[in-house]
């Protein structure tokens, strides 16, 4: 494996790539990287790469028909302040997983995109 300096990926398997890529770029403020929709597109925030693969793109069809249901993993996007960005999104029409939950390491809420993957977003205690 090569290692890259430049980006951390994560493959998300979608039903729609140009919705998925309208909900990240227009509501979470990811940048579009590549777009070969319907079957592929990347987003990027960061230093995350973010892979969103429609059903006939080859990172879909690679998956095993056992291990085609979504599990608990989810992204991770760092906010600095939550209760700000939980109502923005609302008032988008977005709606939410969770409640707000809180822990020693600070406060997060999921949400989902238009392909149920989860998205945290955690503000860091002070």
């Amino acid at each position: 494996m090569t290692p890259s300096d430049q980006f951390a990926s994560v493959r998300y398997l979608v039903d729609d790539v140009q919705a998925a890529v309208d909900y990240y770029t227009g509501h979470l403020g990811f940048a579009l990287g590549f777009n070969a929709a319907p079957a592929f597109a990347e987003v990027t925030a960061g230093r995350l790469r973010l892979l969103l693969s429609g059903p006939s793109s080859s990172g879909a069809r690679a998956t095993p028909d056992d291990a085609a249901g979504g599990g608990g993993n989810r992204i991770h996007l760092i906010v600095d302040d939550l209760d700000a960005e939980v109502g923005r999104l609302r008032n988008a029409g977005l709606s939410f997983r969770s409640d707000v939950v809180a822990g020693p390491g600070g406060r997060q809420i999921l949400l989902a995109d238009p392909a149920d993957n989860l998205i945290e977003l955690f503000e860091p205690a002070n």
